[in-house]
């Protein structure tokens, strides 16, 4: 896909972050959008400030943990618009616990979203991606995705699970010569809310000096715009990437994750101790 004017791209999470940028750069490069999120009045926002550029704009509440709405929007996407171009399975959550405190209730959440999420949007898209014959999926991971840490022991396994399930549908489409392409996101630290939208176990929060400081320390690393992400994630799509990092960051994770395990994780070990 080289350009995206009058291509229909599908978002899930659009109603903040990463999810809203996205919308607000396709709009203004003459994509057409179907925009979804659980949070029905960021969704709005998002729609009010994609208008105005003369593009279709549809919008619909959906929580992409659930499979068989996740099936139903992609139909009603294809039937609003004709058919889809570009899906991107942006819909996120985090949480801190630690493996022995974390609920599984916690976990599944976790995992529903950051991960089955994923799933359920590739598989119901995929499809109408080849039935449209020009199409591409992007599934958003994460730096902790390429190097795990401590207390972010789901979204390190929902992450690496994206990473693996993208990857291994990328070579399946290259190998049927296929019309339809995918590229794995390994977002930095980007300034959002999804910190703040954490659910955090007592034991981690007593960790990072209660809610308040963990929420300053993560803005104090969240080195990247969503605007700028934004930008970035869709030069990987033009320019057919396997995988793309997201900020200086994610370039510092990616040469961390090529060490071997125990040097860094030693080094977080011992970070860890002194916290």
């Amino acid at each position: 896909m080289k350009e995206f004017s009058g291509r229909i791209a599908a978002i899930t999470g659009s109603g903040s972050g990463i999810g809203r940028a996205l919308a607000n750069d396709l709009a203004r490069r003459g994509a057409h959008l179907a925009l979804s999120d659980i949070d029905e009045v960021g969704l709005a926002e998002t729609v009010a400030q994609c208008e105005g550029h003369g593009v279709k704009i549809t919008s619909q509440r959906l929580d992409v943990a659930d499979r068989d709405a996740v099936y139903a929007w992609a139909d009603k996407v294809v039937e609003d618009h004709g058919r889809v171009n570009l899906v991107i399975n942006n819909a996120g959550v985090a949480l801190g616990a630690n493996v022995e405190s974390m609920t599984y209730e916690d976990f599944v959440w976790l995992m529903n979203i950051n991960f089955w999420g994923v799933v359920y949007g590739t598989k119901a898209f995929l499809p109408h991606l080849k039935a449209a014959e020009e199409g591409h999926i992007v599934n958003l991971s994460s730096v902790f995705g390429l190097i795990s840490v401590p207390s972010q022991s789901a979204y390190n396994a929902a992450k690496f699970a994206v990473r693996g399930f993208t990857d291994a549908l990328r070579m399946e489409l290259q190998i049927e010569e296929s019309t339809v392409s995918c590229t794995t996101i390994h977002p930095g630290g980007i300034k959002t809310n999804i910190a703040r939208n954490a659910r955090m176990d007592p034991s981690v929060l007593d960790l990072a000096g209660g809610a308040e400081k963990a929420h300053s320390d993560f803005d104090k690393v969240a080195l990247t715009s969503p605007k700028k992400a934004a930008r970035q994630i869709l030069a990987a799509v033009e320019r057919n990437r396997r995988r793309a990092l997201i900020g200086p960051d994610a370039k510092v994770f990616d040469l961390i994750s090529r060490l071997p395990g125990t040097l860094y994780q030693n080094l977080l070990i011992k970070g860890a101790r002194r916290r």
